[in-house]
């Protein structure tokens, strides 16, 4: 079920705002991470993804895995706002006993697979394509990386297997927000020219703002290439729409006091 009643930059703020709270209480951390994927989301829950969230294990309902599942707080609260759980549950983000935990658990409605050891979403989500192929499902499989993840050499295997098999149900998005755990991704490992890697793998390849919804969804709604799964190289800001939280790596691990969640909520117009 997609829905074109919900505006999905009110979408991204109210979630932006859901996840600053979420980690503010839980004196968490990642929300760097969240806040530069929300707009994706927000694209995909309202105008792109096939479900419904009355009936999260419909067949023939398309699938989304967060690879990068420490931004798990963004996600639950995706969830909550398209109804899958309420959004009081949000509330219980990281306490002992909460099914919200600080890294993605399938134990929440909505969420297909638990993640964060990074380089196994993407590799789930190709088994998910095959078998949706296999069992001749409609059904696409969206799985959203980050860029420091393309470190690992699983993501590789699966990026090569994944054209061999024509898996054009798969669609993978990197947050290339270039910013990870110990430093700009320049400096850790240089993924350049990221890009043409993909393109030489097999994959259609696109290159987009990750904070223009409206290029989100004209790329996501592209008719598929048949053989061909597609990538969607999303340039994101780490931290984005909070002023001193942008393309800061401190943001990858801090929680905000009261006095920068106040600033942060007023900035995103929460």
């Amino acid at each position: 079920m997609r829905t074109t009643e919900i505006d999905p930059h009110d979408f991204a703020r109210r979630i932006r705002a859901h996840a600053l709270r979420m980690v503010f209480k839980a004196r968490s951390s990642h929300i760097g991470s969240c806040l530069s994927m929300a707009d994706i989301l927000a694209v995909l829950y309202t105008r792109i993804m096939r479900i419904d969230p009355l009936q999260p294990l419909l067949p023939e309902r398309d699938r989304f895995i967060l690879s990068k599942g420490h931004a798990a707080a963004i996600i639950y609260a995706a969830l909550a706002e398209r109804g899958y759980i309420p959004v009081s549950d949000l509330d219980s983000y990281c306490e002992n006993g909460s099914a919200l935990t600080g890294h993605v658990s399938h134990a929440v409605p909505g969420v297909e697979v638990s993640t964060g050891s990074l380089g196994h979403g993407l590799p789930i989500a190709v088994g998910m394509a095959v078998a949706a192929k296999s069992a001749g499902m409609k059904s696409r499989i969206y799985c959203l990386l980050s860029d420091g993840e393309c470190d690992e050499g699983s993501n590789w295997e699966a990026i090569l297997f994944s054209p061999h098999h024509k898996l054009d149900n798969l669609i993978a998005i990197v947050d290339f927000n270039k910013i990870q755990s110990f430093g700009t991704v320049s400096e850790v490992l240089n993924l350049e020219p990221f890009a043409d890697k993909w393109r030489a793998f097999g994959w259609e390849t696109w290159e987009v703002d990750g904070h223009d919804t409206v290029a989100l969804e004209k790329t996501f709604a592209a008719p598929p290439i048949p053989g061909k799964p597609r990538v969607l190289i999303a340039h994101t800001i780490k931290g984005r729409g909070v002023s001193f939280m942008e393309d800061k790596l401190e943001w990858h691990y801090k929680s905000p006091s009261d006095e920068q969640l106040k600033a942060a909520l007023a900035e995103i117009g929460a």
